[in-house]
Protein backbone atom coordinates (compact mmCIF):
# COMPACT_ATOMS: atom_id res chain seq x y z
CA UNK A 1 0.00 0.00 0.00
CA UNK A 2 1.26 3.59 -0.97
CA UNK A 3 0.48 6.54 0.15
CA UNK A 4 1.73 9.89 -0.85
CA UNK A 5 -0.95 10.93 -2.82
CA UNK A 6 -2.89 14.13 -1.41
CA UNK A 7 -6.25 11.95 -1.78
CA UNK A 8 -7.74 10.01 0.70
CA UNK A 9 -11.12 8.82 -1.11
CA UNK A 10 -12.57 7.92 -4.11
CA UNK A 11 -16.46 8.49 -4.50
CA UNK A 12 -17.77 6.56 -7.27
CA UNK A 13 -20.98 6.09 -9.16
CA UNK A 14 -21.80 2.51 -9.72
CA UNK A 15 -24.46 2.67 -13.23
CA UNK A 16 -22.26 3.83 -16.19
CA UNK A 17 -18.92 3.30 -14.41
CA UNK A 18 -18.80 -0.20 -13.02
CA UNK A 19 -21.92 -1.27 -14.41
CA UNK A 20 -24.60 -0.71 -16.66
CA UNK A 21 -27.40 1.19 -15.62
CA UNK A 22 -29.44 -0.92 -13.18
CA UNK A 23 -33.55 0.01 -14.83
CA UNK A 24 -32.77 2.49 -17.41
CA UNK A 25 -34.63 3.91 -20.15
CA UNK A 26 -33.06 0.86 -22.92
CA UNK A 27 -33.42 -2.07 -20.19
CA UNK A 28 -37.03 -0.54 -19.98
CA UNK A 29 -37.60 -0.54 -23.45
CA UNK A 30 -36.55 -4.41 -24.12
CA UNK A 31 -38.79 -5.60 -20.88
CA UNK A 32 -41.83 -3.88 -22.57
CA UNK A 33 -41.33 -5.73 -25.88
CA UNK A 34 -40.35 -9.03 -24.18
CA UNK A 35 -43.59 -8.74 -21.78
CA UNK A 36 -45.91 -6.98 -24.10
CA UNK A 37 -46.26 -4.15 -22.08
CA UNK A 38 -47.46 -0.66 -23.40
CA UNK A 39 -44.16 1.25 -23.46
CA UNK A 40 -45.62 4.84 -23.40
CA UNK A 41 -47.86 4.13 -20.48
CA UNK A 42 -44.83 1.97 -18.38
CA UNK A 43 -42.60 4.41 -19.05
CA UNK A 44 -44.78 7.25 -17.60
CA UNK A 45 -45.76 5.36 -14.78
CA UNK A 46 -42.07 4.87 -14.22
CA UNK A 47 -40.63 8.23 -14.37
CA UNK A 48 -44.12 9.09 -11.77
CA UNK A 49 -42.37 6.63 -8.82
CA UNK A 50 -39.13 6.13 -9.65
CA UNK A 51 -37.49 9.18 -7.46
CA UNK A 52 -39.55 7.71 -4.70
CA UNK A 53 -38.34 4.05 -5.01
CA UNK A 54 -34.90 5.57 -5.52
CA UNK A 55 -34.95 7.08 -2.26
CA UNK A 56 -35.73 3.74 -0.29
CA UNK A 57 -39.33 4.62 0.27
CA UNK A 58 -40.51 2.48 -1.77
CA UNK A 59 -40.07 -1.43 -1.54
CA UNK A 60 -39.85 -2.97 -5.45
CA UNK A 61 -42.81 -5.18 -4.63
CA UNK A 62 -44.72 -1.59 -4.12
CA UNK A 63 -42.72 -0.34 -7.68
CA UNK A 64 -43.31 -3.13 -9.71
CA UNK A 65 -47.42 -2.78 -8.50
CA UNK A 66 -47.66 0.54 -9.84
CA UNK A 67 -45.62 0.43 -12.97
CA UNK A 68 -46.28 -2.68 -14.08
CA UNK A 69 -49.01 -5.12 -12.05
CA UNK A 70 -51.91 -2.49 -11.90
CA UNK A 71 -53.88 -4.33 -14.60
CA UNK A 72 -54.00 -8.33 -15.27
CA UNK A 73 -51.07 -9.86 -16.70
CA UNK A 74 -49.54 -13.39 -18.28
CA UNK A 75 -46.73 -12.89 -16.41
CA UNK A 76 -45.60 -13.33 -12.85
CA UNK A 77 -44.14 -10.64 -10.57
CA UNK A 78 -40.99 -12.66 -9.98
CA UNK A 79 -40.07 -13.24 -13.80
CA UNK A 80 -40.50 -9.81 -14.19
CA UNK A 81 -37.94 -8.65 -11.16
CA UNK A 82 -35.69 -11.32 -12.56
CA UNK A 83 -35.59 -9.61 -16.20
CA UNK A 84 -34.67 -6.60 -14.05
CA UNK A 85 -32.43 -7.64 -12.35
CA UNK A 86 -30.81 -9.90 -15.28
CA UNK A 87 -30.25 -6.03 -16.85
CA UNK A 88 -27.45 -5.49 -14.87
CA UNK A 89 -23.87 -6.04 -16.42
CA UNK A 90 -20.13 -5.96 -15.26
CA UNK A 91 -17.14 -3.64 -17.00
CA UNK A 92 -14.49 -5.35 -15.87
CA UNK A 93 -11.91 -2.79 -16.85
CA UNK A 94 -12.89 -0.56 -14.75
CA UNK A 95 -13.56 -2.76 -12.19
CA UNK A 96 -9.71 -3.80 -11.95
CA UNK A 97 -9.25 -0.02 -12.12
CA UNK A 98 -10.65 1.23 -9.08
CA UNK A 99 -10.14 -1.66 -7.14
CA UNK A 100 -6.32 -1.76 -8.10
CA UNK A 101 -5.89 2.46 -7.53
CA UNK A 102 -8.02 1.77 -4.14
CA UNK A 103 -5.86 -0.49 -2.57
CA UNK A 104 -2.52 0.63 -4.07
CA UNK A 105 -3.00 3.81 -2.48
CA UNK A 106 -5.13 2.88 0.86
CA UNK A 107 -8.20 4.83 -0.23
CA UNK A 108 -11.38 4.69 0.84
CA UNK A 109 -13.88 4.11 -1.25
CA UNK A 110 -17.41 5.09 -1.25
CA UNK A 111 -20.18 4.50 -3.60
CA UNK A 112 -22.31 7.93 -4.09
CA UNK A 113 -24.98 6.66 -6.79
CA UNK A 114 -28.89 6.75 -7.30
CA UNK A 115 -29.60 3.27 -6.90
CA UNK A 116 -33.08 1.32 -5.66
CA UNK A 117 -32.38 -0.88 -2.59
CA UNK A 118 -33.10 -4.39 -4.45
CA UNK A 119 -31.25 -3.41 -7.07
CA UNK A 120 -28.23 -2.07 -5.28
CA UNK A 121 -28.21 -5.72 -3.07
CA UNK A 122 -28.60 -7.67 -5.97
CA UNK A 123 -25.36 -5.65 -7.61
CA UNK A 124 -23.02 -5.77 -5.21
CA UNK A 125 -23.67 -9.10 -4.19
CA UNK A 126 -23.69 -10.81 -7.58
CA UNK A 127 -20.30 -8.52 -8.86
CA UNK A 128 -18.25 -8.51 -5.48
CA UNK A 129 -18.37 -4.67 -5.24
CA UNK A 130 -17.99 -4.76 -1.53
CA UNK A 131 -14.11 -6.37 -2.60
CA UNK A 132 -13.16 -3.02 -3.36
CA UNK A 133 -15.86 -0.30 -1.66
CA UNK A 134 -16.01 -0.02 1.58
CA UNK A 135 -19.22 2.08 2.37
CA UNK A 136 -22.35 2.18 0.10
CA UNK A 137 -23.45 5.55 0.57
CA UNK A 138 -26.39 4.91 -2.04
CA UNK A 139 -29.70 7.15 -2.07
CA UNK A 140 -31.99 3.87 -1.33
CA UNK A 141 -29.96 4.06 2.31
CA UNK A 142 -29.72 7.64 2.73
CA UNK A 143 -32.94 8.43 1.93
CA UNK A 144 -31.69 11.78 -0.92
CA UNK A 145 -30.40 11.51 -3.95
CA UNK A 146 -28.08 13.09 -6.09
CA UNK A 147 -27.56 15.80 -6.85
CA UNK A 148 -28.89 16.92 -3.60
CA UNK A 149 -26.02 18.14 -1.76
CA UNK A 150 -26.42 15.94 1.36
CA UNK A 151 -25.89 12.88 -0.32
CA UNK A 152 -22.38 14.27 -1.12
CA UNK A 153 -21.93 15.69 2.13
CA UNK A 154 -22.61 12.54 3.90
CA UNK A 155 -20.37 10.84 1.53
CA UNK A 156 -17.54 13.73 3.28
CA UNK A 157 -18.54 12.79 6.63
CA UNK A 158 -18.13 8.99 6.20
CA UNK A 159 -14.94 9.17 4.48
CA UNK A 160 -13.63 11.95 7.28
CA UNK A 161 -12.60 13.74 4.32
CA UNK A 162 -12.19 17.75 3.00
CA UNK A 163 -13.56 17.97 -0.39
CA UNK A 164 -10.86 19.08 -2.02
CA UNK A 165 -9.04 14.90 -0.58
CA UNK A 166 -11.75 13.73 -2.83
CA UNK A 167 -11.77 12.20 -6.39
CA UNK A 168 -15.78 11.66 -7.80
CA UNK A 169 -16.22 9.67 -10.61
CA UNK A 170 -19.46 9.77 -12.78
CA UNK A 171 -20.65 9.22 -16.24
CA UNK A 172 -23.43 11.80 -16.16
CA UNK A 173 -22.23 15.53 -17.16
CA UNK A 174 -24.89 16.97 -14.67
CA UNK A 175 -23.47 15.98 -11.82
CA UNK A 176 -19.88 16.40 -12.13
CA UNK A 177 -20.81 19.78 -12.04
CA UNK A 178 -23.00 19.37 -8.81
CA UNK A 179 -19.69 17.72 -6.92
CA UNK A 180 -17.27 20.29 -8.27
CA UNK A 181 -19.81 23.04 -6.93
CA UNK A 182 -18.82 21.25 -3.72
CA UNK A 183 -15.00 21.63 -4.14
CA UNK A 184 -14.66 17.65 -5.16
CA UNK A 185 -12.35 16.56 -7.53
CA UNK A 186 -14.70 15.39 -10.12
CA UNK A 187 -13.51 13.34 -13.17
CA UNK A 188 -16.39 12.54 -15.79
CA UNK A 189 -16.38 9.00 -16.84
CA UNK A 190 -16.70 8.19 -21.03
CA UNK A 191 -14.39 5.69 -20.93
CA UNK A 192 -11.99 3.36 -19.34
CA UNK A 193 -8.83 5.39 -21.15
CA UNK A 194 -9.88 8.84 -19.98
CA UNK A 195 -10.33 7.85 -16.37
CA UNK A 196 -7.27 6.31 -16.03
CA UNK A 197 -5.66 9.29 -17.49
CA UNK A 198 -7.61 11.48 -15.50
CA UNK A 199 -6.61 9.94 -12.23
CA UNK A 200 -2.91 9.98 -13.42
CA UNK A 201 -2.74 13.34 -13.86
CA UNK A 202 -4.12 13.63 -9.96
CA UNK A 203 -1.41 11.87 -8.82
CA UNK A 204 -3.18 7.93 -9.12
CA UNK A 205 -1.50 5.73 -11.13
CA UNK A 206 -2.85 2.08 -12.38
CA UNK A 207 0.01 -0.15 -11.38
CA UNK A 208 -0.99 -3.56 -13.75
CA UNK A 209 1.54 -5.91 -11.85
CA UNK A 210 -0.33 -5.32 -8.96
CA UNK A 211 -3.33 -7.36 -10.71
CA UNK A 212 -2.50 -10.93 -9.62
CA UNK A 213 -1.59 -9.98 -5.62
CA UNK A 214 -5.16 -8.39 -5.39
CA UNK A 215 -7.23 -11.17 -7.20
CA UNK A 216 -5.27 -13.69 -4.75
CA UNK A 217 -6.77 -11.33 -1.95
CA UNK A 218 -9.99 -11.31 -3.30
CA UNK A 219 -9.69 -14.82 -3.18
CA UNK A 220 -9.16 -15.25 0.23
CA UNK A 221 -11.54 -12.76 1.19
CA UNK A 222 -14.44 -14.74 -0.88
CA UNK A 223 -13.35 -17.85 1.55
CA UNK A 224 -14.27 -16.20 4.73
CA UNK A 225 -17.99 -17.97 4.16
CA UNK A 226 -21.30 -15.77 5.79
CA UNK A 227 -19.94 -15.22 9.35
CA UNK A 228 -18.01 -12.04 7.93
CA UNK A 229 -20.91 -10.60 6.03
CA UNK A 230 -22.20 -7.09 7.59
CA UNK A 231 -25.13 -7.04 9.96
CA UNK A 232 -26.21 -3.62 7.67
CA UNK A 233 -26.38 -3.77 3.69
CA UNK A 234 -24.96 -0.12 4.01
CA UNK A 235 -21.82 -1.36 5.76
CA UNK A 236 -21.32 -3.96 2.95
CA UNK A 237 -17.41 -3.79 2.49
CA UNK A 238 -16.62 -2.84 6.01
CA UNK A 239 -13.58 -4.60 7.32
CA UNK A 240 -12.89 -5.74 10.84
CA UNK A 241 -11.67 -2.79 12.75
CA UNK A 242 -12.92 -0.25 10.16
CA UNK A 243 -13.94 2.65 11.74
CA UNK A 244 -16.49 3.44 8.86
CA UNK A 245 -20.13 3.76 9.13
CA UNK A 246 -23.31 5.31 8.62
CA UNK A 247 -25.34 4.88 11.99
CA UNK A 248 -24.72 8.73 12.19
CA UNK A 249 -26.99 9.34 9.51
CA UNK A 250 -28.31 12.84 11.89
CA UNK A 251 -26.36 14.65 9.48
CA UNK A 252 -29.19 15.02 6.82
CA UNK A 253 -30.29 18.40 7.45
Amino acid sequence: MKQTSSTKALFLDIGGVLLTNGWGHQSRLRAAAYFGLDFDEFNKRHLSIFDTYESGKMSLEEYLELAVFYQPTNFSMDEFRDFLLSESKPYPEMIKLISNIKHYYGLRTIAVNNEPKEINEYRIRQYDLDSFIDVFASSCYVQTRKPDKDIYQIALNLAQAKPEEVIYIDDRLVLIHAGRKLGLNAIHHTSVASTRDALSRLGLHYIPALEQSYECLREEDRGRGPLDLPAEPWQAGRRPGSSQSLDKLNLIK
